[in-house]
């Protein structure tokens, strides 16, 4: 009687080992994950740690003597904070920490770079001869547009074909997803073949077209010729957004009274904002960064683009001060990181062809 009453309590599973056993597990996969994450993003993160430490510091060329010392600080404190994410559970506890390891990381790197910054390399702000003030006696007497201008034509070039995409994919999206038409199913496969096309085999007849109808070397003929191709896959994108948004709530918002224009401006448009605000920052970034176009299709230096104003100052007069060419690629890609950062939290709420939750 007793041996038949012990034996079960032998089978008993431990449960705080098993518990334990599943932490330590979940400790490694983590740990590994991490780990992955960190070496997958060195290829990214160290040249533009290059570019930027090059850029504040930089003197006589391509020093890399702060840039060792950054990543000194830089990868020892990426290796800390994956352990904190590994080891403590409490989230209020990590945050701090997280904070207490970002300002230490800032002071190490403030120490061992502040003695080496160089302003000058930043002198093209405040110079707009710059480019001919290095050209010297040597140069061949153009004169090359202040950076400002350059700035200014890149931000007009990336708002106005992120507006036209926006307006134009947000109405196609939503006809292509709520009516249906003849020959509907060939439009959608005819979006997706027309993006699937190298931008590059147009370059000729997209020049030709230019010159035909006035356009060439004029920001409005670059603008329309981005906002072409990029409205396919853009289009595409918002049916997906649209078709995820319920009948229900559409016709429901009609039966209650409001017409059609109000349903969809006041029920259905905020239910894609996610795809809205995804597909005007990669509109706006494909027209900050476009150089293909803008090097084919102008000419005049008032016309110029950050992208052409970068290429040129580096091919034609800066030749290997890439201090300052280093600072005017930091100065490029400013607005890049601001409107990710400020829309990054849209944009990790973003799934293909739809919104989440």
């Amino acid at each position: 009687m007793d041996a038949a009453l012990a034996r079960p309590a032998a089978d008993t599973p431990d449960w705080p080992a098993l518990a334990a056993r599943a932490r330590r597990r979940r400790a490694v996969s983590t740990a590994f994950l991490y780990g992955v994450l960190v070496l997958g993003s060195m290829p990214i993160v160290v040249p533009y740690l290059w570019l930027f430490s090059v850029a504040f510091s930089g003197r006589t060329g391509a020093d890399t003597v702060v840039l060792w010392r950054v990543l000194a600080i830089v990868l020892p404190a990426l290796v800390i904070w994956s352990v904190l994410r590994v080891a403590i559970d409490d989230g209020r506890r990590a945050r701090l920490l997280e904070i207490l390891l970002l300002a230490a990381t800032v002071a190490g790197v403030a120490i061992v770079a502040g003695p080496h910054l160089n302003p000058a390399n930043w002198r093209f702000l405040w110079n707009p001869n710059i480019a001919d003030t290095l050209k010297g006696s040597a140069g061949v007497g153009n004169t090359y547009p202040s950076v400002w201008l350059a700035f200014r034509n890149s931000l007009a070039l990336a708002i106005t074909q992120m507006v036209l995409v926006v307006a134009v994919s947000t109405l196609a999206g939503y006809y292509l997803s709520r009516f249906d038409f003849p020959g509907r199913g060939g439009y959608l496969k005819g979006l997706l073949v027309l993006h699937a096309f190298p931008a590059m085999t147009l370059i000729i007849p997209i020049f030709l077209i230019m010159y035909w109808i006035g356009l060439l070397d004029t920001l409005t003929g670059v603008i329309l010729v981005v906002v072409a191709l990029e409205l396919p896959f853009a289009i595409f994108v918002m049916k997906g957004f649209f078709d995820a948004v319920p009948w229900d709530i559409e016709m429901s918002a009609m039966t209650d009274g409001a017409s059609r224009r109000q349903a969809f401006w006041m029920v259905v448009l905020p239910q894609v904002k996610v795809g809205i605000i995804a597909v005007a920052v990669f509109a706006f970034l494909r027209g900050w960064e476009e150089y293909v176009f803008v090097r084919t299709l102008l000419f005049e230096k008032s016309n110029w683009t950050m992208s052409l104003y970068l290429f040129w100052m580096y091919e034609d007069v800066m030749g290997t001060d890439y201090a300052l060419v280093s600072a005017i690629g930091v100065f490029y890609v400013l607005p890049s990181i601001v409107l990710y950062t400020i829309s990054q939290r849209y944009l990790a709420q973003m799934t293909i062809g739809g919104i989440k939750g």
